[in-house]
């Protein structure tokens, strides 16, 4: 116990959480003896494979994760959204959550937060202890405050994210060693930090997890080149792990979760090439990249991951879909999407979620009408630029999934039955002892 443990006296039981963005559970779980210190965290608390959100995208996940609901709530769908009544997009930020975000619960609550690294986080905000914005932040004189972090930051050679073009390279060495040297930095700030002990909530994601499986899970999954590289990186998070659990008080409890599992990439499929030739998508002309150059014409266009909107009469500006024929067509679109097959002959959807099923909130108006939920092996894309296939491979071998997501709790009560990503807030406010109406979650604590 620590002297600030002391000094603190009966202000409530703290939790530090760590996030590893994109690492499947069955990957630390088959290999214990590779992975000690998350094996000891789960002999000793509790461990499982949990469902991730859909659509299974950390610009989704992350607010998801921190708020406790869906993104009808949320108002954050993926990594591109668009604007209401418009074909305009634009890239979601932390201004754009719409929920309540757990650290903000804590701060109401009278006590500390320190926050570091979640994605869509930018801006910081203002009135939490201690914050640095993660993925899709500018750089950290802009993405952190106080001045006090920010200064320790650039100390440390602290990278929001790790360099993900290096992954494109045959070679992967650039990558590898650019992404161990992001884990390092990420670490030393988490443990200066954690030392600080004027926290309550210690909140803080290591984003480069999710870099390395992109580019190096098959070489995992299939023995491959950098096989053993991928191992040693996942070795060294682990030990990193276990050195930040031995410096907690005993009134602090660790969790450790992702956003979402992974699985091995087979194939890109470009679904707006594949919406234009199937006849339900059309350009102005040969010369478009963005949204707002598709056809008047046009019955449906999709954006990433695997969200499809009709292009319906009163709601798109150029919309072709009379709001009668609305039910009538998303259907239609559901049935050829759920019979669409890969080169290998297997379905590429395990299921395409309807809206209504999939969403639900203050703040579904920009609902795409379908999700598809991928199976394993289909990386679902978008993009207007054209492209010649529907299937096709690109530089990274592996891809997001629904299921496998991690989460560990160091706690030997704590229930992993039917968990998914919606829970892990309200667990943590409840571990903290914190007042919440349940009715506000989509998830219930796990404790």
């Amino acid at each position: 116990m620590g002297l600030f443990d002391r000094l603190r006296g009966d202000e409530g039981p703290r939790v530090a959480f760590f996030g590893i963005d994109g690492v499947p559970f069955s990957l630390l779980d088959d290999h214990p003896d590779e992975f000690e210190h998350l094996a000891a965290l789960a002999e000793d608390g509790s461990a499982g494979a949990i469902d991730s959100i859909v659509p299974p995208e950390s610009s989704a996940c992350w607010p998801s994760l921190t708020t406790g609901v869906n993104p009808g709530e949320t108002g954050v769908y993926g990594f591109q959204d668009r604007e209401n009544g418009s074909y305009d997009t634009y890239v979601p930020m932390g201004r754009d959550v719409q929920a309540t975000r757990l650290w903000q619960r804590v701060t109401d609550a009278g006590r500390d937060a320190t926050v570091m690294n979640v994605p869509v986080t930018f801006p910081p905000e203002e009135d939490i202890q201690r914050m640095v914005s993660g993925f899709l932040s500018p750089g950290i004189d802009r993405a952190a405050q106080p001045e006090e972090l920010r200064t320790r930051l650039d100390s440390l050679d602290y990278r929001i994210d790790a360099n993900a073009k290096l992954g494109h390279d045959d070679d992967k060495s650039a990558f590898i060693e650019d992404a161990h040297e992001t884990l390092d930095a990420r670490f030393e700030t988490f443990k200066h930090y954690i030392r600080e002990d004027d926290w309550d909530l210690f909140f803080g994601v290591f984003m480069t997890t999710d870099r390395v499986n992109h580019f190096l899970f098959k070489h995992y999954s299939r023995d491959g080149e950098y096989r053993q590289d991928f191992i040693d990186f996942y070795r060294k998070l682990d030990r990193y792990l276990g050195e930040l659990r031995g410096m907690l008080g005993d009134d602090t409890t660790m969790m450790v979760a992702s956003d979402h599992g992974f699985t091995t990439l087979e194939y890109e499929v470009h679904l707006n090439e594949w919406l234009r030739q199937e006849g339900w998508l059309s350009y102005d002309d040969d010369d478009h990249d963005e949204l707002d150059d598709i056809h008047e014409s046009s019955r449906a266009y999709s954006l990433i991951p695997g969200r499809f909107y009709i292009n319906l009469e009163g709601r798109e500006p150029r919309g072709s879909v009379p709001e009668a024929e609305y039910e009538a067509v998303r259907d239609e679109l559901k049935t050829k999407l759920e019979a669409l097959e890969g080169p290998d002959g297997n379905p590429v959807a395990d299921r395409v979620e309807t809206k209504e099923d999939a969403y639900r909130g203050d703040h579904d108006a920009i609902a795409p009408d379908l999700t598809v939920v991928p199976n394993h092996g289909f990386d679902l894309k978008a993009g207007f630029k054209g492209s010649k296939e529907v299937f096709g491979t690109g530089p990274r071998n592996g891809m997001h999934s629904f299921d496998n997501a991690s989460l560990f709790v160091d706690d030997p009560e704590a229930s992993m039955r039917d968990a998914d990503l919606y829970d892990v807030a309200p667990t943590i406010l409840s571990l903290m002892d914190i007042d919440y109406d349940r009715t506000e979650f989509d998830g219930a604590s796990l404790v």
